[in-house]
């Protein structure tokens, strides 16, 4: 399961998170196409018992990006190819069994950024930034980036900081929508792991509706989405799991929503 630049280890009582780690620290952990293909393999092959993920990166970056060093010519089709084996990999993260949590620090940049669209909830401590550099750099996004940013941020967003480099730091990232957690440094992995347990406990339909159905029902026309979520909903309350939570609601026994302090 781990190789030298990805690595996979256990968490929680039941061993029910799985923490992946990019492990090319001298290199800002940039993706070269061997890194990219563990993670596709990865993520095909989790551990029976994995109920969520947490995603980070080893050093002082989460991610810089394309490895440039690795850059090599390539005529209009192995482009193609080349950039449809980044969307299989990323599509094994986004749409596989479990949630992915990103834990963002440092670097998340290009191809970084790209790899942390692809996860489901984003951590961030305030050392974290944000930029697209392909556009300064002759290039065009091609992991998947301009169909998962956009819908992060915005097509005019994702547009100004290709056009002009513009890089975000963690406290307009999180913002903007580029992370849903802000925390001091040093602590998104503590908190993507909390959050990692938290998820991990839900009935695994659940999580994989949210995964798999409302990205899909939320780009349908409405009368298709509302089906969609009828079909899913019906689904998701028929798990054994799912009728057992409810029953233990109604009878006292489930704790009731509280407001965090």
């Amino acid at each position: 399961m781990n190789s030298d630049d990805l690595e996979l280890q256990r968490y929680g009582e039941e061993q029910e998170v799985a923490i992946v780690r990019l492990r090319r620290p001298a290199k800002r952990n940039a993706l070269n196409d061997g890194l990219v293909l563990s993670i596709r393999n990865l993520f095909e092959t989790l551990p029976e018992g994995v109920r969520a993920v947490v995603l980070d990166g080893e050093g002082d970056h989460f991610c810089a990006g394309l490895d440039l060093s690795e850059l090599k010519e390539r005529d209009a089709a192995q482009g193609l190819h080349h950039s449809r084996m980044w969307h299989a990999a990323l599509e094994r993260l986004q749409l596989g069994t479990v949630p992915v949590i990103a834990a963002l620090h440092g670097a998340v940049v290009g191809g970084g950024l790209e790899l942390a669209s692809a996860c489901h909830i984003r951590v961030a401590d305030e050392t974290t930034f944000y930029a697209l550099p392909e556009g300064t750099r002759g290039i065009f996004v091609g992991g998947g980036g301009s169909v998962r940013i956009p819908r992060l941020i915005g097509v005019a967003r994702m547009t100004d900081m290709m056009l002009t480099g513009r890089v975000y730091d963690a406290v307009e990232g999180e913002r903007i929508g580029l992370a849903q957690y802000l925390v001091p440094k040093g602590q998104a992995l503590s908190k993507a792991l909390e959050l990692a347990l938290k998820v991990a406990q839900n009935a695994p339909m659940t999580n994989y509706a949210l995964m798999h159905a409302l990205p899909r029902i939320a780009e349908q026309p409405a009368d298709q989405g509302y089906l969609t979520e009828a079909l899913i909903s019906a689904i998701a309350q028929s798990a054994p799991e799912a009728k057992a939570r409810v029953r233990a609601f109604l009878e006292g026994k489930a704790p009731k929503v509280q407001k965090t302090p």
